[in-house]
C-alpha cells in the first residue's frame, strides 16, 4: 500500500504539529502561494466532493520550505577567488 501525497502531507502535518497558518508561512518562504481552503481540500477525506489531490509540485514547494522553516535560509555559497 503506497502512500499518497495527500497522506504524506497529513503525517507531516501532525508530527511537525503544524496548523494551516503555519503550512501557508512555510510555504510562503519558497514563494509559493497557498490558501486555506487549498490546505482544506488537500486534508479532507477522499470521499469528500471537496476533495483534492495533492500534486507533486504542491509537496515538493512544501518540503523546500519545511527544510527552510527547520534549518533557516541557505547561507550565500563562497565562490573561490580565481588567481591569475
Amino acid at each position: 500500500m503506497a502512500l499518497t501525497n495527500n497522506d504524506i502531507m497529513k503525517k507531516l502535518r501532525v508530527a511537525h504539529k503544524l496548523r494551516d497558518e503555519d503550512i501557508v508561512k512555510i510555504c510562503a518562504l519558497v514563494d509559493f502561494r497557498v490558501s486555506k481552503s487549498e490546505l482544506g481540500a488537500i486534508f479532507r477525506n477522499e470521499n469528500h466532493p471537496k476533495y483534492m489531490e495533492c500534486g507533486d509540485q504542491f509537496l515538493r514547494n512544501f518540503l523546500n520550505g519545511l527544510v527552510v522553516h527547520l534549518r533557516g535560509p541557505k547561507p550565500p555559497s563562497k565562490k573561490k577567488a580565481s588567481s591569475k
